[in-house]
C-alpha cells in the first residue's frame, strides 16, 4: 500500500521495532497525526480468543471518562411513556413500527447507536439483515437493549463505546481526539483497557492480549507494550 508524503513523515517519528508505554504512546499518535481535521485516536486490541467459541466471545461496553470527542446520534425504539423518556433523554430520533420501512425501504440509517425497549426488540428484529452488518442492532450485553432508557442514551451521549471482537479477533475501538489532552486521553485509554481486562473470558488459555496498537485515523500505528495486561 502506497502511503502519501504526509503519512511518511509522520510515520518517520515511530520506531516501528518498539514497544511504548501508553503515555509515550499518546504523545506519538498526537504528533505523527498528519491530517489537517481532527483525528479521531483509535485502539486496536489483538486477542488470544478464538470468537469462532461463543463462550470465547468478547462483547460490552464502557463510559470514557472524557467521552470520544464526537456528537452521537442515538436512535431509540420504544412505545408510550418511553418515548417521552428517550426524548428528554436526550435522543435525537424515537419511535416504533413507523420507522421499519423509512430503514428497509428509503435506506435511513442517519444515525449512529440504536437503543430499544424489551419489548420492541419482535419489531427490530425485521431490521436484523441492515443493522447487523453494520453493528448496530441493540444487545443486552452492551446495554442498548434496556426498560432504562433515559440511562442508556445519557451513557452513550457521555461517551459510552462498545467493544467487541471482529472476525479476526481484534478488538477495534475509538478512544477520543487527537485535540484531548495527553492526560484525557490516557484515562480513556486506562478505563478501557480496565474494562477490556475484566472482560476475558474464562475458557481463554494462554495470553489473552497478543498485541495493542495505538492510531489516530490518518496516522502511523503505535505499537504498546502489552506485558503489564
Amino acid at each position: 500500500m502506497k502511503h502519501g508524503k504526509k503519512y511518511v513523515e509522520a510515520a518517520k517519528l515511530v520506531d516501528r521495532m518498539a514497544f511504548y508505554e501508553p503515555d509515550e504512546a499518546i504523545s506519538l499518535v498526537k504528533k505523527a497525526a498528519p491530517a489537517k481535521f481532527d483525528e479521531t485516536v483509535e485502539v486496536h486490541i489483538r486477542t488470544g480468543c478464538d470468537g469462532r467459541h461463543a463462550e470465547q466471545q468478547i462483547r460490552g461496553a464502557v463510559v470514557l471518562p472524557n467521552g470520544t470527542g464526537k456528537t452521537v446520534r442515538v436512535l431509540v425504539f420504544a412505545k408510550g411513556d418511553k418515548l417521552n423518556e428517550a426524548e428528554a433523554a436526550g435522543a435525537d430520533f424515537v419511535g416504533g413500527d413507523e420507522l421499519i420501512p423509512k430503514i428497509q425501504n428509503d435506506g435511513w440509517l442517519d444515525f449512529d447507536v440504536v437503543v430499544a425497549t424489551p419489548d420492541m426488540m419482535g419489531v427490530v428484529g425485521r431490521l436484523g439483515k441492515i443493522l447487523g452488518p453494520k453493528g448496530l442492532m441493540p444487545n443486552p450485553k452492551a446495554g442498548t437493549v434496556t426498560m432504562d432508557v433515559t440511562k442508556a442514551v445519557k451513557d452513550i451521549k457521555a461517551g459510552k463505546i462498545e467493544y467487541r471482537l471482529d472476525k479476526t479477533n481484534i478488538i477495534h475501538v475509538p478512544i477520543g481526539k487527537v485535540s484531548f489532552t495527553d492526560e484525557a486521553l490516557q484515562e480513556n485509554f486506562n478505563t478501557l483497557m480496565d474494562a477490556i481486562t475484566k472482560a476475558r473470558p474464562s475458557a481463554v488459555k494462554g495470553q489473552f492480549l497478543r498485541s495493542i496498537t495505538m492510531t489516530s485515523t490518518m496516522g502511523p500505528g503505535v505499537k504498546l507494550n502489552v506485558a503489564k495486561y
